[in-house]
């Protein structure tokens, strides 16, 4: 059996993506690792940074994005395909550029893999997420942010990322450009794994949060819109308090990474904001109420959202 690991970046380092922390995260279990690497802004260190984790499994596929061919974050999909298409393992594990996955979890995910090799029904395997939020030891479990997502996929030339790269299809004959597209794709079927993806994408200085906030904008709607959308300096994450604390352990490749937390000071845990602040989406009446209601009785199950994905329960 044989595991490749892919991703995809670009101007990953002064966006502050722990994309070294995410690689090495599961190169143990990976026989080799593809990174497709966009063109980097002259003052971005990302190369350096996967260069200097000086592995021979690590494979950099140097490619240019078109935001016009590609639009609305589809240049994100496009990106993962041209390194997935680069693997030639068994299964595919897939983590980007903010995601981490913990050492105690890599055993599981390794046995699994070889469990369900020979049966072709399962396409992939279904990850548990952490989304962590304006530090290390808050956690969001709110309505809106997935719960679950696929993260490992059998390589399967029919099997592409799919719309900005949160997830995966099966699509047929595939034009290469339409990832946004629905009709005439498939959901995969997926078994649960007991693992966790660490989801730092939500943790950064104020400031770097919204200029990745802006280069995210900049994919998805374009220059325009996104300058006049981020036109203010530093995110405000809000009230802390309202989120879940975590108690657990983070990754060990995250301990250096969290030792330059120093934005604390900008950070509100009391709750007390003017009452004309503008609410954060998982803040406002009516996604507290469907969130209470998906914790509280429907056992963490959402209402709505992503689910894409047929889960195949009947496997222990």
């Amino acid at each position: 059996m044989k595991i490749s690991g892919f991703t995809m970046a670009r101007n990953a380092n002064k966006l502050y993506y722990p994309i070294r922390q995410s690689i090495e995260s599961m190169l143990p279990i990976c026989d080799e690792f593809v990174v497709a690497l966009g063109e980097c802004d002259s003052d971005d260190a990302t190369r350096q940074e996967i260069e200097a984790i000086d592995s021979p499994k690590i494979k950099i596929i140097d490619t240019k994005w078109d935001l016009e061919k590609y639009p609305h974050g589809s240049e994100h999909a496009h990106q993962t395909d041209i390194a997935k298409e680069a693997c030639s393992g068994d299964w595919l594990f897939y983590l980007q550029a903010d995601e981490v996955v913990h050492e105690k979890d890599l055993p599981i995910i390794q046995e699994q893999c070889r469990r369900f090799l020979s049966d072709k029904e399962v396409e992939g395997f279904l990850f548990n997420y952490y989304h962590f939020f304006g530090d290390y030891s808050h956690f969001h479990f709110a309505h809106g942010w997935y719960k679950k997502e696929i993260r490992i996929i059998r390589n399967d030339p029919q099997i592409h990322s799919w719309r900005s790269a949160q997830s995966f299809r099966r699509i047929p004959d595939f034009d290469g450009i339409h990832y946004r597209e629905k009709k005439g794709t498939y959901k995969l079927q997926v078994v649960p794994i007991k693992a966790s993806i660490f989801h730092y994408g939500w943790v950064r200085p104020p400031r770097l949060m919204k200029k990745k906030m802006k280069a995210f904008s900049v994919i998805h709607s374009g220059p325009r819109a996104a300058a006049k959308k981020h036109n203010d300096l530093n995110f405000d994450y809000g009230p802390l308090n309202k989120l879940r604390k975590y108690k657990g352990t983070h990754p060990k490749v995250m301990h250096d990474w969290m030792r330059h937390f120093d934005w604390r000071e900008e950070l509100n845990y009391s709750g007390t904001y003017p009452v004309t602040r503008r609410k954060l989406r998982h803040e406002t009446l009516k996604n507290r109420l469907i969130s209470w209601v998906e914790n509280n009785l429907l056992g963490g199950r959402t209402i709505g959202g992503s689910k894409n994905w047929i889960l195949l329960r009947r496997r222990k």
